[in-house]
């Protein structure tokens, strides 16, 4: 909470708020005091809470926080669910997790149904199944047969993503605000502690931008991706829970019809009937 709130802050300019700058800043954006006027709360109280003693802070003190800070929506329920956590009330919405998830044969058969690439993901960007299509499209984090792939690790310690994310940038800073965003809905998962862990490890850049504590939610938007086949893919997503299956999210990928991209999935379909992708991978 902490982190977050501080960072936060530093977005925000006084005169994005509607303050006067007041000289010069010790720090950048707004300073503690000028958050608790905004949020009508004592500067005290917004100090407590920023350093992380939430113990029954209410809804009304978190909404003016958050409009105070200009919060976006994942922001909010960022700020919410860190807030639970720290009240203990978040335990009772955590789902029960098997040890080893598999999928079941009729989610499969569906998976397979759908004409367009469609994949499942966890909360920690693990690949946990895909139909033919989403295997092609994705081939390349496939690479390693005994290993689940992951966006987290694709994306930061596999050289091949900077080719297959024309805007890596992009690609980066969105996989870490995931990553960010199921920390806060989960903050116990042993996994995801255990891949943050590896990551920080391993890439300065994953390691500056999760210090960033950006979050994000995203349902539906536009993926453009180079496929080292087919060429360049433009794909509209859209993203959608399943009930039976918490925190699995499926994503189908589709193009605009008779688009350079449409060509590009008929082709990425026709060698994927014939290149061994349709291979699943294990799911631990």
């Amino acid at each position: 909470m902490r982190e977050f709130l501080t960072t936060r802050r530093a977005k925000i300019t006084p005169e994005r708020a509607g303050l006067p700058a007041g000289g010069q800043r010790r720090v950048p954006g707004l300073r503690r005091s000028e958050v608790a006027a905004l949020a009508g709360v004592s500067v005290e109280y917004y100090a407590k809470l920023e350093r992380g003693s939430l113990a029954g802070v209410s809804a009304g003190v978190l909404n003016a926080i958050a409009r105070a800070l200009q919060l976006d929506e994942a922001e909010r329920l960022h700020l919410t669910r860190l807030a639970q956590e720290a009240n203990g009330s978040n335990a009772l919405l955590r789902p029960r997790r098997t040890k080893q998830w598999t999928i079941r044969p009729s989610l499969q058969w569906s998976l397979d149904a759908i004409t367009s690439p469609a994949i499942l993901v966890n909360n920690r960007q693990d690949v946990l199944a895909a139909n033919l299509l989403g295997r092609a499209m994705y081939s390349e984090m496939y690479s390693d047969p005994g290993a689940v792939p992951n966006f987290g690790r694709f994306t930061f310690l596999d050289s091949a993503a900077r080719r297959f994310y024309p805007d890596w940038d992009q690609a980066a800073e969105m996989t870490v605000a995931n990553l960010r965003t199921a920390a806060g809905k989960d903050p116990h998962d042993k996994g995801l502690h255990d891949l943050v862990g590896e990551l920080s490890t391993r890439s300065d850049e994953f390691r500056r931008r999760w210090g960033s504590h950006n979050v994000r939610i995203h349902g539906t938007g536009v993926k453009t991706v180079h496929h080292h086949v087919v060429g360049d893919l433009e794909l509209a997503y859209e993203s959608m829970d399943l009930r039976a299956e918490p925190d699995v999210t499926l994503k189908i990928f589709a193009a605009e019809p008779a688009s350079p991209s449409a060509q590009a999935l008929a082709l990425l379909a026709s060698w994927a009937a014939t290149s061994g992708t349709g291979l699943s991978a294990p799911v631990r």
